[in-house]
């Protein structure tokens, strides 16, 4: 078996244990540019209000025009599905059809663009605050992508700080996020069985901290002060290619090349571990479709073959390299993978992107799939990065887990005491 079928297998087994666990299933290669968007433009993780607007977005680049449809679940804190009845956490109906869609105008790669906002018409609200899962499946139910989003209440206040890591031997390399939990009018019984915590580094789902058990209780206020538990690497600023303009290199884009599609060379990049930290201002990771010459971004913003170059000399043994980054969910796959190429002396990829403004960064996948998401780009505590603290609360002979509220903070603020 050659390193391409070894590379192939394990992709499959690291994809098989995501959906296990996340209960995620990973978009086909035709199905592109997977777009949450809420406040901001920017593509991320999101956490909502409860009663708040909910839009996804995708392309499907196989120009059938095809019908799409969706289904909502409710699900418990651990991802498994919560006892409620689905008229019980949604009002109105799914598994409907996408009606809202798009063709591309003036593009060398065909595609349709699919919008889907909740609420609409037959999905009229949300009842519940909680996890869910959006499942996209096509016309014979057959599951095609799904994606996680929270919706939260707005019960319990959460107060975040962040701090450099008190343990010497990560001192400067590890952030620290510290919390507490005020709920005055919301009796928090025996919280270290009924409240559960989530701290997210960058919105990343996958990368989440979910085993923190409240350290003190003062009044209603529930006080979290790990060290060790509930830090993370810092890493480093995210790289970035900015190619909204297709046809010339711009922001770290090296060359560009028509064939059947534009071939945008992005340039060499090296490892950072070992080099002194820089500021970089970043958007963590996230991405920004757009197209300086387009009126409407959606449907007239080309996709570009972007390519990876990276020089990285240290023994990875049977590790592999990959990009990283939201622009497919912070998925680990076979379109992901940097290849060496004995000719370059160097690690390569190719992966089409619609136009935009991407953030991404090199990590080492182990053979257990697990992500070192420092190896290649370094951990510094002076990173600036995006914390978010989100609270579950069952009560005693209540059916599914709540989420009562949530905080954030940025590590730009971080303390040393």
């Amino acid at each position: 078996m050659n390193k391409i079928q070894l590379t192939f297998l394990f992709s499959l087994l690291f994809a098989s244990q995501i959906f296990a666990q996340l209960q995620e299933k990973i978009e086909p290669p035709y199905i592109r540019t997977v777009q949450f968007r809420g406040a901001t433009d920017q593509s991320q993780l999101p956490i909502i209000r409860l009663g708040d607007r909910l839009q996804l977005s995708f392309d499907a680049l196989n120009g059938k025009e095809e019908d799409f449809y969706y289904t909502l679940t409710h699900h418990d804190f651990d991802w498994s599905p919560s006892d409620l009845s689905k008229s019980e956490y949604l009002d109105g109906f799914d598994d409907v059809r996408i009606s809202t869609y798009e063709n591309s105008l003036n593009t060398l790669q065909i595609y349709s663009h699919y919008t889907l906002t909740i609420p609409n018409r037959d999905t009229r609200r949300l009842l519940k605050s909680g996890n869910y899962l959006l499942s996209v499946t096509n016309s014979d139910g057959d599951i095609i992508f799904s994606r996680k989003f929270l919706v939260a209440e707005s019960i319990a206040s959460v107060g975040v700080e962040i701090k450099r890591s008190r343990d010497l031997k990560y001192i400067n390399e590890k952030q620290v996020v510290q919390f507490t939990v005020n709920s005055p009018n919301l009796l928090l019984i025996n919280p270290k069985q009924t409240v559960k915590t989530l701290v997210l580094q960058n919105s990343n789902l996958k990368a989440g901290i979910t085993d923190l058990v409240p350290q003190y209780t003062m009044g209603n206020e529930l006080i979290y002060k790990y060290d060790k538990e509930a830090s993370f690497g810092g890493g480093n600023e995210f790289l970035a290619f900015d190619n909204k303009d297709e046809r010339s290199a711009t922001n770290g884009v090296r060359s560009v090349s028509l064939t059947d599609v534009y071939e945008n060379y992005l340039f060499t990049n090296t490892p950072r571990y070992n080099k002194p930290y820089t500021y970089n201002p970043d958007i963590n990771g996230n991405f920004v479709v757009r197209n300086v010459d387009a009126q409407n971004q959606d449907i007239e913003a080309e996709y570009v073959r972007v390519h990876f170059n990276l020089q990285y000399y240290d023994d990875l043994g049977d590790k592999e390299l990959h990009i990283y980054g939201n622009f497919n969910n912070w998925t680990i796959d076979g379109s992901t993978y940097m290849k060496y190429d004995k000719q370059s002396d160097s690690y390569r990829n190719e992966r089409l992107f619609k136009q935009g403004f991407y953030n991404y960064k090199y990590v080492v996948v182990n053979r257990d799939g697990t992500v070192d998401s420092g190896a290649v780009s370094g951990d510094f505590w002076q990173t600036e990065n995006d914390y978010t603290v989100v609270v579950y609360f069952r009560d005693l002979g209540a059916r599914y887990d709540r989420i009562i509220g949530m905080g954030a903070a940025n590590s730009i603020n971080i303390s040393n005491n």
